[in-house]
């Protein structure tokens, strides 16, 4: 029965994409889907900009003033600028006036799980800027182990960026060759942060003593240590206990994975960096109980950063427990090819909902939410991994072999807005600080002109067969809000505006990061009073009997 329910539902893929429907019809590349004038740059566009009457918003302040900007940099924040008629004129009046969002976490052009991402280093970056994030920091892995070769790799890939990225690099295994790597990493290629996977057993999964060995490198090096925090031992348990029950689809991935998974290694790891004392970045926080660890670390004085991820924000496991095949299609708002083809859509539909950690059930997303505005979680990713409907297909008999991984690059910051700002979670100045700043974006003088004009009264509406990546699905079709990316800048130049991508493949740079970060200031104190404390050793000496 499951060979001839994988023979049916790959029947219908291969209709599906005949008729040239998987791929999106707002996508942007060189030659596909936009003709090349909506594409790429005016050769009229001025290199002077003005941005008229906005409310200029930063991490710790918001004022109204006009925004210049001449060859790429503010050149001047202050109210009522004037300049001469060689300008472009913005009008920012009753709109917000921010730093474009930076994502801390994608995986653009990424080879996993027998499959590779579907959106690249131009694809997933159009789709970016048109949501208003004007950088994006991805993961170089390793090839056969190798750091240097992987960025290598992942820099011939980026060749065809349109905006700004930077990297942080994977350790996937450990020998004396990975440590000095990691110091030509981080002194010759401007990386700064290191992600070590507790997940993913038999691929990238790393033991604790590799950890370990890690966290001491990070440390001696001034580089950030990241983990993806799940027991990956006892998921692998877990999934041959559902297929051992007979649970197959999608739902076996989230019952294979549950939240007390997330919450051991999220402790485990928050402990061996409070043993070797080295800041800890966990990324993609899922739960409540990564999220409980993480405030218990932070409130003792532990330099802990949580990044909870928009899908476990705003969406929760619901979709994955529908026993209606037909409900669960019409819960997506998509086209529909055939009436009658249920079980493609009930599949389309739960299978692009498999991620790593699983989105939890309900209430674990409020509890984010909440974490987020009190500021034990301090900033939002995406994980935009993204994969069409047909790579999600692989798995259709057995959850095991879903490509994990959702979007998210895109809709990022209208989510956020409407999630946290819209509710009176967090106030405007947060969201900026949540979105960017915490990697430094800033409306400064001097500070690159990568810039939005955000409308908060105007509203947005998300859909699979309108968005800019060249997913087929989108985990959060149908979905409607309040305030919305009207105007994206990169460098002094407009490439979002009226509903309109200008990008160029090739027009992006790469943003080396310093070591050394804030989150190292105190350390070496830290470890002079822990030695002054040990009092040891102990000098001993033998008494006549």
């Amino acid at each position: 029965m499951a060979h001839f329910l994988t023979y049916l539902l790959l029947s219908f893929l291969i209709i599906y994409d005949s008729l040239g429907l998987s791929q999106s019809n707002q996508f942007c590349d060189a030659g596909v889907g936009y003709p090349e004038s909506t594409c790429g740059f005016s050769s009229s566009s001025s290199s002077k900009l003005l941005i008229k009457g906005g409310t200029v918003l930063n991490a710790h302040q918001q004022e109204v003033a006009d925004v210049y900007v001449e060859d790429g940099i503010i050149v001047a924040v202050k109210p009522n600028i004037k300049v001469d008629e060689d300008v472009t004129l913005l009008d920012a009046t009753g709109k917000y006036v921010m730093p474009g969002g930076i994502d801390p976490h994608t995986h653009l052009a990424m080879e996993f799980m027998g499959t590779e991402t579907i959106d690249d280093f131009f694809s997933g970056q159009a789709a970016a800027l048109a949501g208003g994030t004007t950088m994006h920091i991805d993961f170089v892995i390793p090839v056969n182990g190798s750091l240097v070769a992987g960025f290598e790799a992942y820099k011939k890939k980026a060749k065809k960026s349109c905006m700004n990225y930077g990297f942080h690099t994977a350790i996937t295994k450990w020998d004396e060759s990975v440590s000095r790597e990691m110091e030509i990493m981080v002194k010759e290629k401007g990386i700064n942060s290191f992600k070590f996977f507790m997940a993913y057993k038999g691929s990238l999964m790393i033991s604790d003593e590799l950890l370990l060995q890690g966290l001491e490198r990070c440390k001696s090096l001034g580089a950030l240590a990241m983990v993806h925090a799940e027991n990956g031992d006892a998921v692998f348990e877990g999934q041959k206990r559902m297929i051992d029950l007979g649970i197959t689809g999608p739902e076996g991935h989230a019952l294979s994975r549950p939240p007390v998974l997330e919450g051991e290694a999220t402790a485990r790891a928050i402990r061996l960096a409070k043993f070797v004392n080295t800041p800890l970045y966990v990324v993609h926080v899922m739960s409540i109980d990564a999220m409980e660890e993480i405030a218990r670390a932070r409130k003792s004085g532990q330099k802990v950063i949580g990044e909870p991820v928009v899908s476990g924000l705003v969406l929760n496991d619901s979709g994955l427990w529908d026993p209606d095949f037909v409900t669960a299609a019409k819960q997506e708002s998509s086209r529909t090819i055939f009436s009658s083809i249920t079980f493609y859509q009930l599949y389309k539909y739960i299978e692009m909902y498999v991620m790593s950690p699983p989105i939890r059930e309900s209430g674990h997303d409020k509890a984010l939410q909440a974490a987020l505005s009190t500021g034990v979680l301090q900033l939002v990713g995406t994980d935009h991994c993204t994969f069409n409907s047909t790579q999600k297909a692989l798995g259709v008999d057995d959850f095991r072999k879903i490509p994990n991984g959702v979007n998210g690059i895109e809709e990022r910051m209208h989510l956020v807005w409407d999630t946290m700002v819209e509710s009176g979670q967090i106030s405007v100045t947060d969201f900026v600080r949540i979105t960017s700043t915490e990697w430094k974006g800033a409306i400064l003088v001097g500070s690159d002109a990568d810039i939005i004009i955000f409308n908060p009264n105007s509203s947005f509406e998300i859909s699979a067969s309108m968005h800019h990546s060249r997913t087929d699905t989108n985990v959060y079709d149908g979905r409607k809000g309040k305030g919305k990316v009207e105007v994206t800048i990169v460098g002094g130049r407009v490439v979002w505006q009226d509903d309109e991508l200008k990008v160029v493949p090739g027009s992006g740079k790469y943003i080396e990061m310093p070591p050394f970060s804030y989150l190292f200031n105190g350390i070496d104190k830290a470890d002079a009073k822990y030695l002054s404390s040990l009092q040891a050793p102990v000098k001993r000496y033998f008494t006549a009997s």
